[in-house]
C-alpha cells in the first residue's frame, strides 16, 4: 500500500477494538475498519474464528491482535483491555458489539434467561468501556459506539429481558455521552432492526420450535416487522459504525440511531 494511499484512509492511525468479532456482525464491523485504516483488536468466546479474522485483518495491511474472553467477568475484561491495547499502543475506538438474544413470554419468564440476557447485554457494555475508557482519554479522546437495538426504543414482545438489556445500553450511552463530552469522547448507539446474521438465524429456529412454522415462515414474520419488508444487512450497520468512528462526526453524541428499515419512527 503507497503512503499515498495510506493518508487517504478515513481512519489511518486510529487504534480500534471490537467485541463480539468472532463473527455476524461484530467480524463485518472489524473488517469494515480495518479497511477503512484503523489497526484492530477483537475479542469473542472462539479462538479459531478470531485467528481467522485476523488473517482477514493483516491482509488489508492492518495489525490485528486477539484474546478470547468472556465479556460478562470483570476480571477477565480488564485482563483482555490491558493486553490489547499494550499491544495496540493505544485506543481510540471501542465499539460494544457482543450480545445474545433469548425470548420467553413473561408469564413464568425464567430467572435463568434474564440473568443472562443482562449480563451479556448490559453489564458487558459497562465492563468493557470501564476497561477500555482510561486508554481513550490517553489518547486525547475517541469514540464509543454500543451496538443496541431498536428493542432499545420500545417493547418486543416475548423479550422482556433482551429489551430491558438494550434500554438499559441506552441509557449508559447517554450518561457516558453526558460525562466524557470534556474528554473529547463520544458515545452514541446503533439501534439495528432484525439483522441477517446466525444470531436472528438462531431466533427463526426458536420461533420454529416453539410454533411449528416453517423456516421460511419464521423469517417472513420477522421481515415484515420492517416497512421495508427485509432483514437488516451487517454491511448496512458497518457503514453506520465507520460514520460515528470518523472525524465527521464528532457533533453527534448521547444519540440512539435507529436502522431498522421505519418501523420505529421516532
Amino acid at each position: 500500500m503507497s503512503q499515498g494511499t495510506e493518508s487517504a484512509l478515513p481512519l489511518a492511525g486510529r487504534r480500534a477494538l471490537v467485541t463480539g468479532a468472532g463473527r455476524g456482525l461484530g467480524r463485518t464491523i472489524a473488517l469494515a475498519l480495518a479497511a477503512a485504516g484503523a489497526d484492530l483488536a477483537v475479542t469473542a468466546r472462539t479462538p479459531a474464528e478470531l485467528e481467522s479474522l485476523a488473517t482477514e485483518i493483516e491482509a488489508l495491511g492492518r495489525r490485528c491482535v486477539w484474546t478470547v474472553s468472556d465479556v460478562t467477568d470483570a476480571a477477565q475484561v480488564q485482563a483482555m483491555a490491558d493486553s490489547l491495547i499494550a499491544d495496540l499502543g493505544g485506543l481510540d475506538i471501542l465499539v460494544n458489539n457482543a450480545g445474545a438474544a433469548g425470548s420467553h413470554k413473561f408469564l413464568g419468564h425464567p430467572d435463568a434467561l434474564w440473568h443472562t440476557m443482562l449480563a451479556v447485554n448490559l453489564t458487558s457494555v459497562y465492563l468493557v468501556s470501564k476497561a477500555c475508557l482510561p486508554a481513550i482519554i490517553a489518547a486525547g479522546g475517541g469514540r464509543i459506539i454500543n451496538i443496541a437495538s431498536v428493542a432499545a426504543r420500545t417493547g418486543v414482545a416475548y423479550m422482556a429481558a433482551y429489551t430491558a438489556s438494550k434500554h438499559g445500553v441506552l441509557g449508559l450511552t447517554r450518561v457516558l455521552a453526558t460525562e466524557l463530552g470534556r474528554h473529547r469522547i463520544t458515545v452514541n448507539a446503533v439501534c439495528p432492526g432484525f439483522l441477517d446474521t446466525p444470531m436472528t438465524a438462531a431466533s427463526i429456529a426458536n420461533i420454529v420450535a416453539r410454533t411449528g412454522q416453517s423456516p421460511d415462515q419464521a423469517r417472513a414474520a420477522l421481515e415484515s416487522m420492517s416497512p421495508q419488508g427485509r432483514l437488516i444487512t451487517p454491511a448496512e450497520v458497518a457503514a453506520l459504525v465507520l460514520y460515528l468512528a470518523g472525524d465527521l462526526s464528532h457533533g453527534i453524541t448521547g444519540q440512539a440511531i435507529n436502522m431498522d428499515g421505519g418501523s420505529i419512527q421516532s
